[in-house]
């Protein structure tokens, strides 16, 4: 979203629109965007800042902490504020500014039943340590095939030792 300063009335202007969901550069990340950024703000210039108040919406696919299945959140913020300082600039990007609005909102432990449509949020039984039976299919970590440092000193008997 950019904003010509020269053109900005004093009273501010209203924005709306939306920007492509490659703007979050989000690749390699759990979080995928599924939509585009939606904003509504209003943009005025106060000396050296351009203050931008309004309301940003971003979907997201992300994936379940718990129990590992995808799903979808909106991230909404309602009532956003933004602040950038504007030197001699004539022209403001406030893109970069919006994304990381959106992107500080994402949760860092997301759990589907916090999602659009809340799913059940549960832990498959076979990865708990309570109750597991020895039969589940998943297999134990390969014992060491090393050498045991503490075996010179396990050897010794407590009675042996001079007093």
């Amino acid at each position: 979203m950019k904003i010509d300063l020269a053109n900005l009335p004093d009273e501010g202007q209203l924005f709306e629109g939306e920007l492509k969901a490659e703007i979050f550069d989000l690749e390699g990340s759990d979080a995928t965007p599924a939509g585009p950024l939606l904003y509504r703000l209003f943009a005025q210039r106060f000396d050296t800042e351009l203050l931008l108040t309004g309301n940003l919406e971003a979907t997201f696919e992300l994936t379940c902490m718990r129990s590992l299945h995808a799903f979808k959140q909106t991230v909404e913020l309602e009532g956003a504020a933004i602040s950038i300082e504007i030197g001699n600039e004539g022209e403001i990007d406030a893109s970069e500014a919006m994304r990381e609005e959106v992107l500080l909102e994402l949760p860092t432990n997301p759990r589907c039943e916090d999602g659009d449509t809340p799913g059940k949020c549960e832990i498959d039984p076979k990865y708990l340590a309570v109750d597991k039976s020895t039969n589940d299919g998943v297999d134990n970590a390969p014992a060491q095939d090393g050498p045991n440092p503490w075996a010179a000193l396990d050897a010794i008997d407590s009675n042996d030792q001079p007093s």
